[in-house]
């Protein structure tokens, strides 16, 4: 397609290059309708290529980029005590931190597990049903 497009261009321009010869007489002439024809194209094209650009940035990369910038605060934000739930769906209580490990309780029977930081999917703000004592 590529291909055809290029070879109609050079038809037109040899065209439009053999018209300015039988009006004028001269090749300087045909040649600057040759420039013309093709300045235009590459302008469109340019212009075109470019909307692209911004389409993709405003579409894909911009909120991608905000995600990540919330995904890093959360991370960083981290403390002893909060409830999370990790990639795997576990969900926990974080007993201590380190670096790049979190350790976390899980269930009632106090088991521990160390994790990953980045395996963290998200901070939940709900009390899990069966931490509170029940009432009589």
């Amino acid at each position: 397609m590529i291909l055809n497009f290029a070879n109609i261009l050079a038809e037109e321009a040899v065209s439009v290059q053999s018209a300015a010869e039988a009006v004028t007489g001269d090749t300087t002439a045909a040649a600057t309708g040759t420039r013309s024809l093709m300045g235009g194209d590459m302008i469109t094209t340019v212009v075109m290529m470019l909307a692209m650009v911004a389409i993709f940035y405003f579409l894909l990369i911009r909120p991608q980029r905000k995600k990540d910038k919330q995904v890093k605060d959360m991370l960083s934000a981290l403390k002893v005590g909060d409830r999370i739930c990790t990639i795997g769906g576990l969900y926990g209580t974080i007993a201590a931190l380190k670096d790049d490990t979190v350790t976390l309780t899980l269930g009632s029977l106090q088991n521990t597990i160390v994790i990953a930081r980045w395996a963290v999917r998200s901070v939940e703000n709900v009390a899990l049903e069966n931490d509170t004592e029940p009432q009589i």
